[in-house]
């Protein structure tokens, strides 16, 4: 006898069960890959409040040592103002990004939290819900679908905060370096 050549299945070629199993298991992917984007972006922000700490620090120190030798040029407070705005703007996008938005206007979800405490009754209830959804596949993937959808949208509002955010950390960084050379060219 020959040897059969093994062939993978295709979704179409499974059965029933291992079909809706794969396709589960696809969204239940998908909601884990856009809570990690969440997770990244937040991370991101915490980066950029980090290290203006650690900038804020140093500027506040070296502010002291600078007005303490000699008066400071107009074009310094200039600079030193726009530094300060694009430095709190910065700051603003990132802390926004750890601030939630619930957006209420969608239908009641089995898998939003807010929805699973508010809507769906008593505990009883609720797992009575559950269980009724979860086993029919088709009100099961809509819940599914929703979900993915909500949390992609707060994903992108989250990146949309962390992109504005380092924008104005580059404009803040660039002005600080025009300070820098300001001091070189005309040193105190």
């Amino acid at each position: 006898m020959g040897k059969q050549e093994k062939q993978q299945a295709t979704p179409k070629d499974l059965p029933e069960s291992n079909q809706t199993h794969e396709l589960k298991y696809h969204y239940w992917e998908s909601i884990n890959y856009v809570t990690g984007l969440i997770k990244a972006s937040e991370l991101k922000a915490g980066l950029i409040l980090s290290f203006y700490g650690i900038l804020l620090n140093l500027v506040y120190q070296s502010i002291g040592l600078t007005t303490a030798t000699s008066p400071i040029p107009f074009p310094v407070y200039l600079l030193l103002g726009l530094w300060g705005c694009c430095t709190a703007i910065s700051i603003y996008f990132s802390i926004r990004c750890f601030i939630p938005r619930i957006e209420m206007k969608y239908e009641k979800n089995i898998f939003f939290f807010r929805d699973v405490i508010t809507k769906f009754g008593t505990i009883k209830e609720f797992s009575k819900t559950f269980h009724q959804i979860s086993t029919d596949e088709e009100q099961l993937f809509e819940h599914l679908g929703q979900q993915i959808f909500i949390i992609s949208k707060i994903a992108a509002v989250k990146f949309k905060n962390v992109k504005r955010s380092l924008k104005f950390l580059a404009l803040g960084l660039f002005i600080m370096l025009l300070l820098i050379g300001y001091y070189i060219i005309f040193p105190i």
